[in-house]
């Protein structure tokens, strides 16, 4: 019981603080929500606000002063990939970044396989992933929800595993890399137009410290 209250007040911190930080910057809002949060309530934010990516990256948060450090290292390539990558949408979450590519920039209609403009994004986004080798990448497929949700998921699932495969042809480790196909369940968007189930048929990039970064930051943070 002690530990459902902890959880509560700790995911109520986080809602409460956040709106309440806007003139802050993401690389301090990473540390207050590295320190508040963790892995159980990184994984209830995620399902209780069908933000899988938010859920994702409070999970794996160090919070603190060490998270700060790292926020600090994804604010950089954050900034770099945006510079590189300007088809894709980047946002700061935390301590870790969200790389949104439309799937109309990666796929055909109805298609997993990748279109030569997508290997050209993606070749671009690899030449930053590279230069940041302490980061794990999770790819994400998402779908609308036309269709059943079977056909949905497995769609999604081969899209995510499409682009694992491709960044491993590229040099990306494959330790570094995670694929879930989340078929229609975590739309972004609204469903009911034209314009936001395309926005919904998308895959995400969740990059985040691995423990090697973890390390480094601790280590910085005590010295």
């Amino acid at each position: 019981m002690k530990k459902v209250i902890v959880s509560f007040l700790v995911i109520l911190s986080v809602v409460i603080l956040l709106p309440g930080c806007a003139t802050w910057n993401k690389t301090q809002k990473g540390a207050v929500v590295g320190t508040a949060a963790g892995g159980t309530a990184g994984a209830v934010i995620g399902r209780a606000s069908g933000n899988t990516a938010l859920g994702a990256i409070i999970g794996a948060a160090v919070g603190g002063a060490s998270g700060a450090i790292i926020g600090r290292q994804m604010d950089k390539q954050a900034e770099e990939i945006a510079k590189t990558v300007p088809d894709a949408k980047v946002e700061r979450v935390g301590e870790g970044i969200v790389v949104e590519f439309g799937s109309q920039i990666l796929f055909g209609f109805d298609q997993s396989n990748l279109s030569q403009e997508a290997k050209t994004n993606l070749d671009k986004l690899v030449t930053v992933l590279n230069s940041y080798p302490d980061t794990n990448i999770e790819i994400q497929g998402h779908t609308d929800s036309k269709g059943s949700g079977a056909y949905n998921q497995n769609l999604s699932e081969q899209r995510a595993g499409t682009v694992s495969t491709y960044l491993k042809g590229k040099g990306i480790a494959s330790n570094r890399l995670i694929t879930k196909g989340l078929g229609e369940a975590f739309p972004k968007y609204e469903n009911d137009t034209e314009a936001g189930r395309t926005e919904n048929r998308r895959v995400e990039f969740l990059i985040t410290a691995n423990e090697k970064m973890k390390a480094e930051a601790e280590a910085a943070n005590s010295n």
